[in-house]
């Protein structure tokens, strides 16, 4: 009985080991997909400023227009 135990034991921590290391593997893949996705979210943050400037720009507004716009905009939402 004892060697099936200790068989058993064996192959319950080798099943351990190996979780841990997909665990280990599979939290790679995560954080190098989340940072991916940082990295993208920064991009198209870049292309939206990079937008609302030139848009800026070419519009006939005044600064003073343009941001009374804006902040009444954001006080009715409150």
């Amino acid at each position: 009985m004892a060697r099936i135990r200790r068989n058993s034991e064996q192959t319950l921590e080798f099943k351990i080991e190996q979780a841990e290391a997909k665990v280990a593997r599979t939290r790679e893949a995560h954080e190098k997909a989340v940072d991916e996705l940082k990295k993208l979210y920064d991009i198209r943050k870049a292309y939206q400023r990079d937008e609302l400037l030139k848009a800026l720009e070419s519009s006939h507004r005044s600064y003073d227009e343009i941001l009374a716009f804006i902040t009444s905009s954001a006080e009715e939402k409150s």
